[in-house]
């Protein structure tokens, strides 16, 4: 006969068991509390998608809007600057990829593959030099028509592309879709 037969069901196990599950529950709130800091802010929740009003830019203009702490440039091209756009050959740039998170994969640097619309009027792309991080100066600047970062000589056509300088990327595009047609939510 077992000495263990004498224990069953005694305060005695109660109270282990009742330790043991308090132990555990604390250990859950100190768990999730740490794991709920890592959460991003509500200031920061805040700015993780924004709307813009696209309904006065022009054929031919810009407009540069903050995101996420960047310049985002959202230029509405001419005919003449999605023809530039689309006469390019892959084997022309330095970048063939479209560094584009909306397409799915890793996708050829069309100039269909960068812009937010099927017919190439809208492009959106994050305004920083890939080189250094600077912000390069754009309305048909530089040897392409597109941007010029002055800062060292990086020169991007009118799809945001690189096609000389030190830049190993093209510039950016950010998650964009357009809610209706005078309105695009990045984020």
């Amino acid at each position: 006969m077992s000495h263990a037969d004498d224990h069953v069901g005694t305060r005695r196990d109660f109270l282990y068991y009742a330790t043991a599950g308090a132990g555990t529950v604390a250990a859950g709130a100190a768990a999730w509390t740490l794991v709920n800091q890592m959460n991003p802010s509500a200031d920061v929740q805040a700015l993780a998608s924004i709307q813009v009003d696209v309904s006065g830019v022009t054929p031919g203009t810009q407009i540069t809007v903050l995101f996420l702490g960047k310049p985002v440039f959202i230029r509405r091209r001419t005919p003449e600057e999605i023809e530039a756009g689309r006469a390019v050959e892959l084997n022309q740039l330095t970048d063939p990829t479209a560094q584009n998170p909306n397409l799915p994969g890793v996708q050829p640097a069309f100039d269909e593959n960068r812009t937010l619309d099927e017919a190439g009027e809208w492009l959106v792309q994050i305004g920083v030099c890939t080189h250094l991080g600077c912000v390069p100066i754009g309305d048909g600047a530089g040897d392409f028509g597109g941007w010029f970062c002055p800062c060292h000589g990086s020169h991007y056509d009118t799809a945001g592309r690189i096609r000389r300088g030190p830049a190993p990327q093209n510039m950016h595009i950010p998650v964009a879709s357009f809610l209706n047609e005078t309105t695009i939510q990045l984020g």
